[in-house]
């Protein structure tokens, strides 16, 4: 590890440790020199020898391992942001992703789809559920909040939903597409486990599924035109625009604009004429 690396890594640990109060750790305050935890204290919490720990805070003694960083992350009670820093710092790279399971977002991410008001806006997280979705999307694609949680899967809805199914102009296409990009996202967001559980079960539903997922297929998902044909508005084509959370690599949004002038007058009559 580079001298000037080394140092910053250490500078960076140090200055996370004295940040944190013993006492809620379960050490005493008594009589400290310096305030914040002692080096032996977080050596201890991240299970590693204090000798190790002591040393990597000096700039000395080598690169640490991704576990060793990961202890120390844990010991010190880093946020996922200061985790990646203590990794970019310590091997040059940030740290495989951890996917973990979300099931809602945050009142602030929801006012930002609902400022689309005539674009369908959705979240999914790395499976592929929706999460999370706007007014025009439970108009114009999928009415979201009469499904359960489990029901909202785009997988789910692609492979075993008679309605989504007419809806595509070539639903194959669209399928394969689907199941490609998906590929792609599970395995960005580390979500092997749950992934293997969600495949096995749409293999079990969907021939048709087991055939596109043996077959290997990786696709991306950042732009494209969706081509519907709507119950009420007949044909319709949307452009679509993936967008990554910042700071949240399990979740996506996907927003949908009409493709042309006429498509976008015939959504906002029909938005405007529901309640």
């Amino acid at each position: 590890m580079p001298i000037e690396t080394a140092n910053s890594l250490g500078t960076f640990l140090k200055d996370r440790r004295i940040r944190l109060d013993p006492a809620a750790f379960g050490f005493s305050r008594g009589r400290r020199r310096t305030p914040g935890l002692r080096r032996e204290e977080v050596a201890q919490r991240a299970n590693i020898s204090p000798t190790w720990y002591t040393w990597l805070e000096q700039g000395r003694g080598g690169a640490p391992s991704a576990d060793v960083l990961d202890r120390i992350a844990g010991g010190l009670m880093l946020t996922e942001p200061e985790r990646e820093h203590l990794f970019m710092l310590g091997l040059g790279r940030p740290p495989e992703v951890r996917y973990k399971t979300v099931t809602g977002v945050t009142p602030r991410l929801q006012r930002v789809l609902d400022a689309f008001d005539t674009s369908p806006a959705i979240i999914k997280n790395a499976l592929w559920d929706v999460i999370a979705w706007n007014r025009a999307a439970s108009i114009l694609l999928m009415d979201y909040a009469a499904l359960p949680p489990e029901g909202r899967n785009i997988l789910r809805l692609m492979f075993s939903n008679a309605r989504v199914q007419a809806a595509q102009e070539d639903w194959r296409a669209v399928a394969r597409f689907v199941v490609g990009a998906f590929r792609a996202d599970a395995i960005r967001a580390g979500a092997s486990e749950a992934v293997t559980r969600l495949v096995a079960e749409m293999s079990a539903l969907s021939p048709e599924f087991e055939a596109l997922w043996r077959d290997n297929d990786v696709n991306g998902y950042g732009e494209g035109v969706k081509r519907l044909h709507h119950a009420e508005l007949g044909p319709l084509q949307l452009e679509f625009s993936a967008f990554a959370v910042d700071g949240r690599p399990e979740l996506g949004m996907v927003v949908f604009n009409p493709a042309t002038r006429e498509d976008g007058d015939r959504i906002r009559t029909l938005l405007a004429s529901r309640p």
